[in-house]
């Protein structure tokens, strides 16, 4: 069973608005840091915005501002609110679980990734 699935990606304009969500299965979850990172053709994957059991919060200078990182514990599901859209933000957007409070910036801390989804931002 896939721990994490996203959904809500999409194509919009510059400036548009789109909401991510990730579904996480078994014990995934509660005791674990979660986050969102991108990856854009012949970049690094990048990580975005990371929500510890806390609920504190931490973004890439990039979007701060701009997107919002939430977590709905009793449905198991985190989200990726992200407004005022740009070309640059153009990526395959991922979910990724890590276990403890910790939210390190390095992909290589996170234990759990969910499988991608296709944000377009067209000018």
């Amino acid at each position: 069973q896939v721990p994490l699935v996203e959904s809500g990606g999409g194509s919009v304009q510059s400036g548009g608005s789109l909401r991510l969500s990730c579904a996480a299965s078994g014990d995934i979850y509660s005791s674990y840091c979660m986050a969102w990172f991108r990856q854009a053709p012949g970049k690094e994957r990048e990580g975005v915005a990371f929500i510890n059991s806390y609920g504190s919060t931490k973004y890439a200078d990039s979007v701060k501002g701009r997107f919002t990182i939430s977590r709905d514990k009793p449905k198991k599901t985190l989200y990726l609110q992200m407004n005022s859209l740009k070309p640059e933000d153009t990526a395959m957007y991922y979910c990724a679980a890590a276990l403890g409070d910790f939210c390190a910036v390095s992909r290589a801390w996170y234990n759990y990734w969910g499988q991608g989804t296709q944000v377009t931002v067209s000018s």
